[in-house]
C-alpha cells in the first residue's frame, strides 16, 4: 500500500512516477523499499491515467485509498458487494425464523 501512496504523492506533487522517485518517497518515510514491488507498481500504472482512476473510484473511509490504479477500485467494489450479500442473507435468515415460529402456531 505504501507504494501506491508514494505514487499518489508524486502525481499530486506533479513528479515523474518512476522506480527512482517511489523508492525515494518510500525510503523517506523510513521504509525499506522492495525493488520488485516498485518495478511492478511503476510497470502496472504506465498506461493508467490516475486523474481519471482517482475520479471514478468509489469513495471509501480512507481517502487515500481511490483506486491508484484501478486494482484498489475493484477491492472496495467487491468489498462492498459482501456487505449488500451479508445484509440480504440477514434479511433472508430473519424472515426464516419468522416463518419457523408461524410453522409452530399452526402446528
Amino acid at each position: 500500500m505504501e507504494y501506491i501512496y508514494a505514487a499518489l504523492l508524486l502525481h499530486k506533487a506533479g513528479k515523474e512516477i518512476n522506480e527512482e522517485n517511489i523508492k525515494k518517497v518510500v525510503e523517506a518515510a523510513g521504509i525499506q523499499a522492495d525493488e520488485a514491488k516498485i518495478k511492478a507498481l511503476v510497470s502496472a500504472l504506465e498506461e493508467v491515467n490516475i486523474e481519471e482512476a482517482i475520479s471514478k473510484a468509489p469513495t471509501v473511509a480512507m481517502a487515500a485509498a481511490p483506486a491508484a490504479a484501478g486494482a484498489e477500485g475493484g477491492a472496495a467494489a467487491a468489498a462492498e458487494e459482501k456487505k449488500e450479500e451479508k445484509k440480504e442473507e440477514a434479511e433472508e435468515k430473519k424472515e426464516e425464523e419468522a416463518a419457523a415460529g408461524l410453522s409452530a402456531l399452526f402446528g
